[in-house]
């Protein structure tokens, strides 16, 4: 991560019209397909296989059709070692406190962290156990456990980087944000983005570190595309994870 130096580049001058109207565009192209996705959660409703199934078409059709990806640069293939390594890191540190493993030799520390890091409400207390598994192969069918593992890992997570990484991040720090340098570190901006995307899942503790773990991954590559990479592999890791153990509080 770049540390602020006292030799600070000036913020980008405020957009001329015609700018304004292309970052607008810029901003509704990373903003929708988030925005449709949470919104598309709690109106589908049941049988949930469906309800992701309909999410997934529809934001990868947001996503490629709004191409937030436009206004960045390609993948550059040098960065994904490092961005296989943050998200293989970020899946241990998802699953590890409330592992099978941490339960038998840390009990207490597994207690306290799904009392306390697991859900903010209501907060102090444990999460009930599942009475349903809505993805699971033998309730939803494969096909719609596959479409839910495929969902999360590559349109979810790559629409999750464009809008918090990409979009968020960059937006707190400039009106012109799409010309603001993407090694620049806010400490304020950093921190709000990464409690604000932490806090949006239920293991609000462990998506704080993951998007302090992304964010710092694009602010030392300058590559949003290792972001997402990262993001991916984490969320792919952590599907194969849950069909293989049954661990569905997980999805």
């Amino acid at each position: 991560m770049n540390a602020e130096s006292p030799a600070v580049a000036e913020p980008p001058a405020a957009p001329a019209p015609d700018e304004s109207k292309r970052l607008e565009r810029a901003m509704w192209a990373h903003v929708v397909p988030f925005a449709v996705w949470i919104f598309l959660m709690p109106l589908l409703g049941d049988p949930s296989g469906w309800n992701y199934a309909i999410r997934t078409v529809v934001c990868l059709a947001l996503l490629i059709g709004l191409r937030p990806y436009r206004h960045y640069p390609a993948l550059r293939i040098r960065n994904l070692p490092l961005a296989f390594a943050v998200g293989i890191a970020v899946f241990v540190v998802w699953v590890f406190p409330e592992s099978p493993w941490m339960e038998r030799h840390a009990p207490a520390a597994h207690e306290f962290y799904r009392r306390y890091l697991v859900g903010l409400w209501p907060f102090g207390r444990l999460p009930e156990p599942l009475k349903k598994f809505p993805y699971a192969p033998e309730t939803a069918g494969w096909t719609f456990s596959l479409i839910r593992l495929a969902g999360s890992a590559f349109v979810i997570a790559i629409i999750e980087e464009f809008f918090w990484r990409g979009f968020v991040y960059r937006w707190m720090q400039a009106r012109n944000w799409l010309s603001l340098d993407p090694g620049k570190f806010d400490r304020v901006a950093f921190g709000l983005t990464a409690l604000v995307f932490g806090v949006e899942h239920e293991q609000w503790f462990a998506g704080v570190l993951a998007g302090v773990a992304y964010g710092w991954l694009y602010l030392r590559t300058r590559d949003l595309w290792a972001a997402a990479a990262a993001h991916v592999v984490t969320n792919f890791v952590l599907g194969w994870y849950v069909l293989a153990t049954g661990a569905y509080h997980f999805w």
